[in-house]
């Protein structure tokens, strides 16, 4: 059940959910070549290398770590509930920030299970499924980004700061 008093700031357990995931779905980004030489293994039969193998087993550890810590942040966050939007923050920005968090939700989960789905299934319309959806992550996340820059730099806000540990 949510919290009902919001928050003044994230848990400590919220920062580090969030800056893990962060963490893990750059490095899947950074370092993806294995999956994708060994996807043309699985579907294609082309040949793969040890190294691509490992690399691949290596993007699927990660993947399924993302998914199971999506699941963990989003019971937290339903049972710890968030801080509430800056005040005097406009309506058409807080719409907009509310839109971007729950489309990063649904694509932390979608990415790792349409690419679930493709692995270990090898069904083509999935590794489609998660070639969009990531290139959409990468983008709901460059927007997520910019709106905490914004939030800082032009709203003066304390949206930035509440997303970094607590210096007591």
């Amino acid at each position: 059940m949510k919290a009902a008093v919001r928050p003044e700031r994230y848990t400590n357990l919220q920062l580090l959910l969030h800056w893990l995931v962060a963490a893990l779905v750059a490095f899947q980004y950074l370092f993806n070549e294995g999956i994708m030489a060994s996807w043309h293994f699985y579907a294609h039969g082309d040949a793969a290398t040890p190294e691509d193998f490992s690399g691949a087993n290596l993007h699927v550890l990660v993947g399924l770590t993302v998914l199971l810590l999506a699941i963990v942040r989003l019971a937290v966050r339903i049972s710890h509930g968030t801080p509430a939007a800056p005040e005097g923050e406009p309506r058409p920005l807080r719409i907009l920030a509310t839109a971007t968090h729950h489309l990063l939700y649904l694509l932390i989960f979608l990415v790792p299970l349409s690419g679930a789905m493709a692995w270990f299934f090898v069904i083509e319309r999935a590794a489609t499924g998660h070639n969009l959806t990531k290139a959409l992550l990468l983008a709901v996340v460059l927007l997520h980004i910019a709106g905490a820059l914004v939030q800082a730099v032009v709203f003066r806000s304390n949206v930035f700061s509440r997303m970094l540990p607590s210096r007591r």
